[in-house]
């Protein structure tokens, strides 16, 4: 269940910059400027669509954070602590020219197997799918919208 949120109709939101030829976006999470590639565009905009229109704190939005899986070190590309401060959702995003496909619903599943947190979304800027995870009967159902925070 595609879940409608036209996060690229938000770019005018965004800060963005060009030196010396190379666009830049500013991240307010990790408080700096980034070269903007299209994958860290969609990562920008689902954050700014998560603080703003569903009010998650920014002080508990991880970008980048590197974690064990299957003995490989891999990075998340953003992860979402609850007000406990444990894993609520994590978010996996892929440049708008990636289709949203299996093998990203299999990497997102992948960096959750330590987490164990209760939503996970992928997103391409363009398609989004959230699920609510059911650790014990170990089954997912598809939301129809990002839970509130």
């Amino acid at each position: 269940m595609d879940i409608e949120l036209d996060l690229l109709s938000r770019q005018d939101q965004l800060r963005v910059k060009t030196q010396e030829g190379t666009r830049y976006l500013f991240d307010p999470i990790r408080k700096k400027w980034l070269v903007l590639q299209p994958e860290e565009l969609v990562r920008q905009l689902i954050i700014l669509y998560l603080i703003e229109e569903k009010y998650y704190n920014k002080n508990r939005i991880n970008i980048e954070m590197g974690l064990q899986v299957n003995e490989l070190q891999k990075r998340c590309d953003i992860l979402i602590y609850n007000e406990k401060m444990d894993p609520f959702l994590l978010v996996e995003c892929k440049a708008p020219s990636v289709n949203v496909s299996q093998a990203t619903f299999r990497q997102i599943a992948n960096y959750n197997l330590p987490l164990k947190v209760p939503y996970l979304l992928v997103t391409n800027g363009l398609v989004n799918y959230c699920c609510r995870m059911d650790y014990e009967n170990e089954s997912f159902e598809f939301v129809n919208a990002i839970p509130l925070y």
